[in-house]
Parts: structure tokens; C-alpha cells; sequence
């Protein structure tokens, strides 16, 4: 068993104020776990800030200014960016990685999971597990901010996260790439116990409200769910997760 909790770094997420911070910090090649940029907002240097952003695929949200007056006391000119405390990856750089190894990869595709304790949570069991990356989405996923790290117990620092606009994609990219897509999901008869994981295998986890989008379903290689015997009818995502990575590890270790 791994244990995380000693390497947890104390920083919290750092804020960076300013349309010249924030175009440096992105420069720098700094990660930007999210941005806040004033409405109504204009000028030649928001231009440029703009056309970064787009150079670089860089999302942001526009928002009242008293949302960014809320965030901090210093004078943001009507830009806040977070920087994020981990570097994210590609999909398409791993998997080579892995298969050079001559490992056989396991992934987890997150599907709008937006707690940021579950998202932790997970993190952490897959650490353990041994589990590749993580995979999320560029937007409705939650934030790696001290929360998810702390809950985590610095997991989030040791496992690979991927981010990436297109899920729909990714998971097009990875079965081209010989890896089948399980989505874990209530709209199927199969269980877990029935797919072969000893394949290259990446299962995807969607939020408890929504679940995994149609497009992900329909894509899906297998659909598969957790056997449920109690009055209660579904299980807290991330211990879900935990429940079908170790099956996956124990037909791996039979």
C-alpha cells in the first residue's frame, strides 16, 4: 500500500491578477485550471489576452465583476486566472509510454464528476491501484484545487491527469489505440464480473446525477454495473471506482 499523505505540498491554488500577469503566467507555460474574465470588459490588451487564450485552446468564463471583487481584495483589472498545482498530460503522449513498458494500460475516464472530494477520492484509489491516468474534461469536471488534493492524500500529485476538450473523441483515439472502453453505468443488464480485463481496458465513470453522456454509452465497448443487493441503489462514485479497478487488478493477478 502506497502511502501519499507524507509528499502532500501545503500551496493552495495560486491566483494570478491582471491581463500582463496573466498573459505572462501562460507564457511561462504555467497550466491554468481556470479563468475569470470581467464582462463587458474591453480594450487592446484583453485583445491580446483573447487571442492567446485561443492560440493556446485556453477556456474561460466571463463573469459580474463582483465575483472577481469576491475572489481577492488586489486590483484583478478584471482578470483572475488560477494556476493549477499539477501539470495535466496528454492522452496521446501516455499510451505509447505505456505500451513500451509493456504494461497493459488501465484508464479512467471521468465523466462531469464536479465533487471535488469524489474526483479526490478516486485519485486516490487509482494511485493505489496502479491505474495509468485519469482522464477528464476540459470543461464540467471538477477543480484540482487543496480540497481534491487534500482528500486525495497527495495522490493527485503522483498519477497522470489527462484534459481534453472531447471526450467522444479520447475514448475514438484510445479503442484505435487496442484499448476497450467500459462504462460503468445502471442502463445495462451485464455485470462487472463478465467483461475480460485483462484487455487494455479504460472504464468510464460518470457523475451520480447525470451519469455517463449518451454519446460515451453508445460508444462504449461493454456497458457494464455494479451488482446491488440493498434497499440503497447506487454507490458513491468513487467508491464505485474502487469497486471495478480491483476487479480489473484481481483477474490481472489470477
Amino acid at each position: 500500500m502506497h502511502h501519499f499523505s507524507k509528499t502532500v505540498k501545503k500551496e493552495a491554488n495560486q491566483q494570478v491578477f491582471g491581463i500582463r500577469a496573466v498573459m505572462e503566467a501562460i507564457d511561462s507555460g504555467k497550466e491554468i485550471e481556470s479563468l475569470f474574465i470581467q464582462r463587458g470588459l474591453s480594450g487592446e490588451l484583453l485583445k491580446q489576452l483573447k487571442a492567446l487564450l485561443k492560440e493556446r485552446d485556453i477556456n474561460y468564463q466571463q463573469v459580474p465583476v463582483e465575483k472577481l471583487d469576491r475572489m481577492t481584495r488586489k486590483n484583478h483589472q478584471g482578470v483572475i486566472a488560477i494556476i493549477s498545482p499539477i501539470s495535466y498530460q496528454k492522452i496521446e503522449d501516455l499510451i505509447p509510454v505505456i505500451y513500451e513498458k509493456g504494461r497493459v494500460p488501465l484508464f479512467l475516464i471521468l465523466d462531469g464528476i464536479t465533487d471535488v472530494r469524489n474526483f479526490g477520492a478516486i485519485a486516490r484509489t487509482a494511485a493505489c491501484a496502479g491505474v495509468d491516468a485519469l482522464v477528464v474534461p476540459s470543461r464540467g469536471s471538477a477543480e484540482i484545487n487543496p480540497d481534491a488534493i487534500k482528500t486525495s492524500a497527495g495522490a493527485l500529485y503522483k498519477i497522470p491527469v489527462c484534459r481534453h476538450d472531447n471526450l467522444a473523441q479520447v475514448v475514438k483515439f484510445m479503442q484505435d489505440s487496442g484499448i476497450q472502453i467500459i462504462a460503468c453505468t445502471e442502463k445495462t443488464d451485464k455485470s462487472i464480473y463478465i467483461p475480460d480485463f485483462k484487455l487494455p481496458t479504460a472504464f468510464v465513470m460518470g457523475a451520480e446525477d447525470k451519469g455517463i453522456s449518451d454519446q460515451l454509452i453508445r460508444n462504449a465497448d461493454h456497458l457494464a454495473k455494479i451488482p446491488m443487493f440493498g434497499e440503497i441503489d447506487s454507490l458513491n462514485v468513487s467508491v464505485s471506482a474502487g469497486v471495478i479497478v480491483y476487479e480489473a487488478i484481481r483477474q490481472r493477478l489470477g
